[in-house]
């Protein structure tokens, strides 16, 4: 399946998420990467789904950024292609940032979209 995929359809890390993450994966001890898809949820329709990966399957599509490996269900693909996950501190907070393209609309709370 990865021949029938454009340049564009791509998931990938910025730099400061890739080594937060790796951090991460160094104190769990195992794992391969992160698994980044979308579920159907709050407010404006979508919600990301973020969590650990220790295996794949077969359909699964991986994305490297950094040596930190993001996988993808093909499913969620549409939703996030082109998307880079950023880890960023705002003031006292910190987290993961979405830049996703393909947004047309965000909730107020910031935790789900629509495309």
């Amino acid at each position: 399946m990865m021949e029938t995929l454009t340049n564009d359809m791509t998931v990938t890390l910025s730099e400061r998420a890739a080594q937060h993450i790796a951090n991460f994966i160094a104190k769990r001890g195992k794992g391969l990467g992160i698994r980044l898809g979308v579920r159907t949820s709050g407010c404006s329709g979508m919600a990301y789904k973020l969590e650990f990966v220790d295996d794949k399957t077969d359909e699964d599509l991986v994305f490297e950024s950094f040596g930190v490996k993001v996988v993808v269900d093909p499913k969620s693909l549409p939703y996030l292609s082109g998307t880079e996950l950023d880890f960023v501190r705002e003031g006292l907070n910190e987290g993961f940032k979405f830049n996703n393209p393909n947004v047309k609309d965000e909730c107020g709370c910031g935790e789900s979209f629509n495309v």
